[in-house]
């Protein structure tokens, strides 16, 4: 959930990345003396030269590995953490508290910044609404989108940090909580919810990509994202936003850096001296000049641009039964339906090392069980599209996963998986071209993604450029829809790049040790 940054970066001194990403599995870790290994949200991306400074100053490196909110709290609640990691650094613990068994593994537990939920809009757009931005609320913002008036694009709660933040401000200022949310409060603001939710044009796994995404659509009027994530855009991407914390209220992040109570007395140590450092003077203006986060340190100014009038601080829900319902409302019932169309390579090629089994293991993983959390299964409403490919296209075969009937559409996408054959050469273009054909028949109001799964370089059909010429004839809403790209077995990275850099899309590494098959589609779950 970086703001503009990427994970790679991090792999430079005073900080590496374990794994591929969000959903790509950790490498085995290894405590070294002086190195604290922190399990953290990925827009801490942004932190890399004031832990730089930190290393200089106190001599611990910290080894970061990216998480999303709820597979983080998983680890920890669960014990997967321990030995593994010294301390996690998510932008909140309030999830984290609503998991009993998760209590005994916490230590100490330090804010080091802050940041609350905003809403980034064009002047054009401001100007439009006749808005002043001091007197914006969420029941304005809500008025807005019902009416037609604003659009906007928001990150994955069930994968994002900002995301989950970004829900909970929207539930609580629609439903009028006066304290922690309740199962009644979601219930009574449903109606406002789903209003509010039919304006999301763009949603993503991440800030950075949500960012990148939201630069290339001049259909999306507004982000709503952490203050300092907007105002980083408006730095390095020119994006000029009106950076606005609505006056009924926010929820705002604290980013604690908490000790695990498993980690070695030499990490706790070092966990110690850095927190200390980072709650120094120097490191407090440091960190507010550069990621525009508020500084906790008394006596240090905020970065210029972040506004000194207080904004009530919305509860949070003050159960874990509320705060999952509200994730699967949001899933299931409030966001806009997805449309994705998998696009799978069944060649002879995926016959070698068994990775015609490994494709259907990953996407069995998606259709689910009976007891499945929220985000590990096609959502309810959601339309899946199987192109299976080789030499041409062998088969295209849409399921719905309509509400009351899940199970019998969550059947059939297994059947079909199971079925399916490797044999013939590589067509990658030829199917991409039928993919966007069979998204343009749809006349839903949906997120649309195309996912491209293949193990080889392209080597029948037609060719890149005559899908270049393709996709620059299509119609603009068509256009919107990204390819995201998955390396696996022997694909070809330069091929697959130049696919997601063309259609907005991403890449995703599924290949030795840089991650899962699984993982890779898990994380792309995010992204539709």
């Amino acid at each position: 959930m970086a703001a503009l940054a990427v994970v790679g970066m991090v792999a430079a001194a005073g900080c590496s990345s374990e794994s591929s990403g969000e959903g790509g599995a950790p490498k085995p870790s290894v405590y070294k003396d002086g190195t604290l290994r922190v399990l953290a949200s990925s827009e801490l991306a942004d932190m890399k030269p004031v832990l730089e400074q930190a290393k200089k100053a106190t001599g611990v490196t910290v080894d970061l590995t990216w998480s999303g909110t709820l597979d983080a709290v998983e680890q920890v609640a669960s014990g997967k953490a321990d030995g593994k990691y010294d301390a996690i650094w998510l932008s909140s613990n309030d999830y984290l508290r609503l998991r009993p068994e998760a209590a005994g593994k916490l230590s100490n537990e330090t804010p080091v910044m802050s940041s609350p939920v905003a809403l980034g809009v064009k002047p054009e757009a401001l100007a439009r609404l006749g808005w002043q931005p001091a007197e914006v609320t969420w029941s304005k913002v809500h008025e807005a989108v019902a009416a037609g008036k604003l659009t906007y694009g928001m990150t994955d709660p069930v994968r994002s940090n900002s995301g989950f933040s970004a829900l909970i401000s929207v539930a609580s200022g629609l439903s009028g909580a006066q304290a922690a949310l309740t199962d009644a409060d979601v219930k009574a603001a449903q109606p406002r919810l789903k209003e509010f939710f039919s304006g999301q044009k763009l949603t993503s796994g991440s800030s950075g990509w949500l960012a990148s995404a939201y630069a290339k659509r001049s259909d999306v009027d507004a982000l709503v994202n952490y203050e300092s994530v907007l105002l980083s855009m408006n730095r390095d991407s020119k994006t000029n936003l009106q950076v606005i914390r609505p006056a009924d209220g926010v929820v705002t992040a604290h980013y604690p850096l908490t000790l695990l109570t498993s980690a070695p007395a030499g990490a706790r140590e070092s966990g110690r001296v850095l927190t200390d450092w980072l709650r120094g003077p120097e490191a407090q203006q440091a960190i507010t000049a550069q990621t525009f986060r508020r500084p906790v340190a008394s006596g240090v100014s905020p970065a210029a641009g972040l506004g000194a009038d207080k904004r009530r601080e919305l509860p949070f829900p003050g159960s874990r039964q509320v705060a999952d319902g509200l994730l699967a409302s949001y899933e299931n019932e409030l966001r806009r339906p997805s449309r994705t169309v998998y696009v799978l390579d069944t060649s002879g090629s995926m016959s070698e090392e068994d990775r015609i089994g490994r494709l259907k293991a990953a996407l069995t993983d998606l259709t689910g069980t009976g007891t499945s959390e929220t985000g590990h299964r096609f959502r309810d409403r959601e339309e899946v599209t199987l192109l299976a490919f080789g030499s041409k296209v062998k088969s295209t075969h849409p399921y719905v996963v309509e509400p009351g009937r899940q199970q019998a559409a969550l059947d059939a996408i297994r059947a079909d998986i199971n079925g399916l054959k490797p044999e013939g050469g590589t067509a990658i273009y030829s199917s991409l071209e039928a993919a966007y054909e069979h998204i343009g028949k749809g006349g839903q109001d949906a997120f649309t993604s195309i996912v491209l799964m293949t193990d080889g370089a392209n080597t029948e059909g037609v060719g890149a450029k005559h899908f270049d010429s393709f996709y620059a004839g299509l119609p603009e809403a068509q256009k919107g829809t990204p390819v995201f790209a998955v390396l696996f077995g022997d694909s070809d990275r330069k091929e697959l790049t130049h696919i997601t850099e063309l259609t907005g899309g991403r890449l995703f590494d599924a290949t030795g040790g840089n991650g899962s098959l699984n993982g890779a589609f898990e994380e792309i779950r995010g992204y539709q």
